[in-house]
């Protein structure tokens, strides 16, 4: 099969969760452990950190991955979900895995996929371990799919692991508490494995204590710290609070050299080291175009407060979402003084702009429902003059249509 084939057989045949929902999810690790036994075990051959977390575990994994590249390491890293192309989710250096080791890994496991039916996400997780073990790297950033007790990525046993914080996203699955989905994250942390905490919340603070405590690992929370501040080129203050759990993370790293330089110069390559793409992406200025990923209360939360902090004549929102979002908590979020462009990104997910326009409507957020994501953005292109700000987001698939 061409690569193109291949891709499209994955997602046909092993519907991934961003496009299918809970019908792709397979909330156990029999799968993935059987699948790693088949391959070999590669998760022991490579040593890692382990990210988790509601927001911000993306960056993180990204600035991480930058840093050690910095320091001289060959970097795998592990992230879902991608934004244009499929290898994005693997990359070694920055350097997304061939056409080919796709195409071959597929052939060569095809037999074992289909009898065991195996989750996208899954046969995903057993490809990025098989290509980093294959490879040599000296240690991989993999980053945590969705919630962390029962996720793929946790047949892993790494050297720290990190979770950014809590928030409440993908409730039906990791409950309608910030304890309960805080429990479900803890499940990353290993025994003996110091754990790094991003941020210090009420809420989760005891849960975390207590896992780290019955698994007697060294626990640290990033933002009761001091920790110095570098300059990063991934925009949005957000990333200050990002930045300090990466600078814990790697302070708690043992066995590899990371020095001052080491650290500044990662942290201010980011995109160029890794090819990040999506948060608080600049796509133009005059009028300032800018789309970013978040899409849960929180994340957007803070993309609204950068957005605060810009200075603008008149602010256009192209917004679309899955159907399965919470919108009742999100859109009050949005500032009821500004054009709104409703769209419906392209996957099967996707929530119909016109059902999106009345959803808003009744917080009070007026504008006009376009079929594509291209044609609303268009639209608010042709509507915005010199110095007005355009933002476009509320879906990663949103994001995805136009970086």
């Amino acid at each position: 099969m061409t690569y193109e084939k291949t891709v499209e057989w994955m997602f046909a045949q092993l519907p991934m969760y961003q496009q299918k929902g809970p019908s792709a999810l397979n909330a156990k690790l029999d799968n993935i452990k059987a699948f790693a036994e088949k391959l070999g075990s590669p998760e022991r051959k490579f040593k890692s950190i382990h990210v988790g977390g509601t927001n911000g575990k993306g960056s993180c994994s990204h600035m991480l991955a930058s840093v050690l590249q910095e320091a001289g390491y060959k970097v795998g890293l592990y992230t879902s979900p991608h934004l244009k192309d499929f290898r994005e989710r693997i990359k070694i250096n920055g350097a997304p895995i061939s056409k080919s080791d796709v195409i071959r890994f597929i052939e060569r496991n095809r037999a074992f996929l289909d009898k065991n039916k195996l989750s996208f996400f899954e046969m995903t997780v057993g490809m990025a371990f098989d290509n980093f073990a294959n490879e040599g790297v000296d240690i991989a950033i993999i980053e945590v799919g969705l919630g962390g007790r029962l996720d793929s990525t946790n047949i892993i046993k790494p050297e720290v692991s990190l979770i950014t914080n809590i928030g409440y996203d993908h409730m039906q699955f990791l409950g309608n508490t910030l304890e309960k989905i805080a429990l479900e994250k803890a499940g990353i942390i290993k025994r003996r494995v110091p754990v790094v905490i991003g941020e210090t919340q009420p809420e989760t603070e005891a849960v975390f204590r207590l896992m780290a405590a019955q698994k007697k690992s060294d626990i640290v929370f990033a933002d009761q710290m001091a920790i110095q501040v570098y300059e990063t080129d991934l925009l949005g203050s957000y990333q200050k609070k990002n930045q300090a759990a990466v600078v814990a993370c790697l302070n708690m790293l043992e066995g590899f050299e990371i020095t001052e330089k080491n650290m500044a110069n990662g942290l201010k390559k980011v995109i160029e080291n890794t090819q990040f793409m999506g948060r608080w992406h600049v796509l133009q200025n005059n009028p300032t175009v800018v789309c970013d990923t978040a899409h849960n209360r929180e994340g957007i939360n803070a993309v609204l407060e950068q957005i605060g902090q810009n200075d603008f004549r008149k602010l256009h929102m192209v917004l679309g979402f899955v159907a399965d979002k919470d919108l009742d908590a999100i859109l009050p979020l949005f500032p009821k003084q500004a054009e709104y462009y409703f769209v419906k990104p392209s996957v099967p997910r996707g929530l119909d702009q016109d059902e999106l326009a009345l959803m808003a409507n009744e917080v009070g957020l007026a504008g006009t429902s376009f079929k594509t994501v291209s044609l609303g953005l268009e639209a608010a292109q042709k509507a915005a003059q010199k110095g007005d700000f355009i933002f476009v987001g509320g879906s990663t698939f949103v994001v995805a249509e136009v970086v």
